[in-house]
């Protein structure tokens, strides 16, 4: 039986479509945001997505992170730059959601946004913004100085 000495690793990306959206406001991009969230969950559980762009601030592709319980789920910073580097980004936009309705950001999302923050500028990555959203309204990071 013969063993490899070390395992084959193959990444790809591909983009599918034609996709050319900008994004040059928190507007927009809540708007990108708000057309993958599950509507009918957005009161009920809560997810993460990382919304990826090009140095012209083009949509590359928008990927959801997590999925989890009633009020919190698991962010995992590395697979937010797996993407990232995957599509060659050049910045990042963060959006998760609160079921409750309450657009303040809780001590932990100040954390994980603080240590997303951190890693993509080790890796020459800007985060542009991370949005806390319910079903009627949403809260900007980088609008309110949190960023």
């Amino acid at each position: 039986m013969k063993f490899n000495i070390v395992n084959e690793i193959k990444l790809s990306y591909s983009r599918k479509g034609n996709s050319e959206k900008l994004v040059s406001s928190s507007r927009e991009a809540v708007d990108v945001f708000r057309q993958h969230f599950d509507r009918d969950e957005m009161d009920y559980r809560e997810s993460f997505f990382a919304l990826y762009l090009n140095q012209a601030h083009k949509v590359l592709g928008i990927r959801k992170i997590s999925e989890s319980g009633i009020s919190s789920t698991v962010v995992d910073v590395r697979i937010i730059l797996q993407a990232a580097l995957l599509c060659n980004a050049s910045a990042v936009i963060l959006a998760h959601n609160h079921p409750s309705g309450n657009l303040k950001p809780s001590a932990e999302d100040l954390k994980i946004t603080q240590s997303i923050k951190s890693a993509s500028e080790i890796l020459n990555l800007k985060l542009l913004d991370h949005f806390i959203l319910t079903s009627t309204d949403h809260l900007s990071f980088a609008d309110e100085g949190l960023l």
